[in-house]
């Protein structure tokens, strides 16, 4: 595979194994005559089951496969929350609870309709049927891909009751994948996931069926890039750190880089190579490559709350993975897709209540109320030009007050839920925030002091059109500005779908890979 140089050279480098990036290496390697190489800067989570196992996953917070990025300090948010981004082949594939959703419809028309051409539902469908094999009844479900979804069971008794709750609340049992946007409605989540309980994630799905059966993949882990390399204007490899921590490696591209790193790192890692807001690169002391203001800005994200009671009777002791519930709401009339969700946990979930004073219990159930289309934009910035230095990132949570409406109301609707006849036997105590703040005050002030966030940022390197000088990439998820560079994960989304998005970035990368091959070009060896 290496040239007669002493640079190792591919045909393509992807930068990050996550998501996206796994996708992407696996699908370009499906040609015996492409050669791919894969840095990521994490460990394999080939045999780890402190990865694999799903139930597991709310161990890897703060753990040491979390990259664990404190957020700025927050005007009228949480400052003390951490954005969990993952440090692991499978990216936050590997880290997250597997809660799978093809985006609505409406989510991808309107990408479509902002210009980028080519990610429309009716482009973007068949690639999520190509990447699963979903046991939902439905012709649009693919039944012979890479990635398993399945319906979680119904077992936890408490959850069953929350359904029936809802339903008398006037949020119906609707199921969720069906190829209509639920606006209101509740369900058992669908999970990309094994029977046995292994994560179906990126790198289970994709990479393990290959790894050391294709001589023409190498997949490189413990490898942190520091930044891009270019010819003028083509991008022609990357330099990373090399696992000693001390000495560096470079390694070429024929073709084409893609990155793949997040929505965190894809920015900082294109702003220390000099694509980025140009003030902030010279402020820096990056010298600027690419005046492109769109890297970095237009941070989203879910941001969520949390309530939650002491429960009446024991809670089950064995799960998927905790967060087997999902609620779709709608707080105005004429919505076209809900702009509220609960993740309903049948564990408590205390990381930001019990230091503000709030009581905790063992015995709990939560509903955690997220903002599914909010319009809070914030940053991420570098925080220094040492690649080693965590970047800057402000998310900027409610900032704007159409967030803390939606929030608010969401604590209500919760409340009114749970109020129910169903719930009577399985509510307990309300432990947070307790049933004394009432007030639209006093909800937000609980929670601007406890408020968390369901990991999802999106945005920071967004396609759009070719003329579009916001947009960092066209809709081709090319760099505009140079040639030989691509980015591909949650950051390249024009705004974050209403959804968890996981499956989603899988569908990017599926659409990445597609968008390659159709624009390769023979390279001369």
């Amino acid at each position: 595979m290496p040239e007669e140089s002493s640079v190792p050279t591919f045909d393509y480098v992807v930068v990050g194994g996550g998501t996206a990036g796994a996708v992407i290496a696996a699908r370009l390697t499906e040609d015996p005559d492409v050669t791919v190489c894969v840095l990521e800067a994490g460990p394999s989570d080939v045999g780890d089951d402190s990865i694999l196992r799903l139930e597991r996953w709310m161990a890897l917070l703060e753990s040491g496969y979390d990259w664990d990025y404190p957020v700025e300090p927050q005007e009228r948010g949480n400052s003390f929350m951490r954005h969990a981004r993952a440090k692991v082949l499978g990216g936050c594939s590997s880290h997250n609870s597997c809660i799978a959703f093809w985006a609505p419809a409406e989510d991808l028309d309107e990408w479509a309709a902002l210009g980028c051409t080519g990610w429309s539902a009716a482009d973007c469908y068949p690639l999520y049927q190509r990447l699963e094999t979903n046991d939902a009844p439905g012709d649009h479900h693919g039944r012979s891909g890479p990635v398993t979804i399945r319906t979680v069971p119904p077992r936890d008794p408490c959850g069953t009751a929350l359904l029936e709750a809802c339903a008398t609340a006037g949020i119906p049992t609707v199921p969720f994948n069906t190829g209509s946007t639920v606006i209101r409605g509740a369900h058992w989540f669908q999970i990309n996931a094994r029977e046995d309980g292994t994560r179906s994630s990126a790198s289970v799905s994709y990479l393990h069926p290959v790894l050391g059966r294709r001589p023409n993949l190498e997949v490189r882990t413990g490898l942190q890039a520091k930044r891009l390399l270019f010819d003028g204007e083509r991008c022609t490899g990357v330099e990373y750190l090399e696992p000693d921590t001390v000495h560096s490696g470079t390694v070429h591209a024929r073709r084409e880089v893609i990155v793949s790193c997040g929505a965190i790192d894809s920015p900082k890692l294109l702003m220390l190579s000099g694509i980025g807001p140009a003030g902030h690169l010279r402020e820096t002391g990056v010298d600027v490559r690419v005046d492109s203001p769109g890297v970095g800005s237009h941070l989203q994200d879910h941001p969520e709350g949390v309530i939650m009671w002491e429960a009446k009777q024991p809670m089950v002791t064995a799960s998927t993975q905790w967060w087997e519930i999902g609620i779709f709401a709608d707080t105005e009339p004429g919505l076209d897709r809900p702009d509220l969700m609960f993740h309903y946990g049948s564990v408590p979930f205390d990381m930001n209540t019990y230091r503000r004073g709030y009581p905790t219990s063992d015995n709990a159930f939560c509903l955690t109320p997220n903002v599914t289309r909010a319009r809070s934009r914030g940053t991420v910035r570098l925080r220094t030009r040492d690649f080693r230095d965590k970047p800057r990132v402000d998310p900027r949570y409610f900032t704007d007050e159409h967030d803390v409406r939606v929030m608010t109301h969401g604590l209500r609707l919760a409340r009114e839920i749970v109020a129910q006849p169903e719930m009577a036997a399985w509510a307990g105590a309300e432990l947070a925030p307790g049933p004394g703040a009432t007030t639209d005050a006093e909800l937000f002030d609980y929670i601007r002091e406890t408020h968390n966030t369901v990991y999802h940022p999106a945005g920071t390197v967004r396609m759009g059109p070719a003329e579009d000088p916001d947009s960092p990439l066209d809709p081709q998820l090319r760099v505009k500005g140079v040639t030989g560079l691509r980015v591909a994960d949650a950051s390249v989304m024009p705004f974050l779908p209403t959804v968890n998005p996981c499956i989603t970035t899988m569908m990017i990368g599926e659409k990445c890979a597609d968008l390659i091959k159709d624009g390769a070009t023979p390279v001369t060896r």
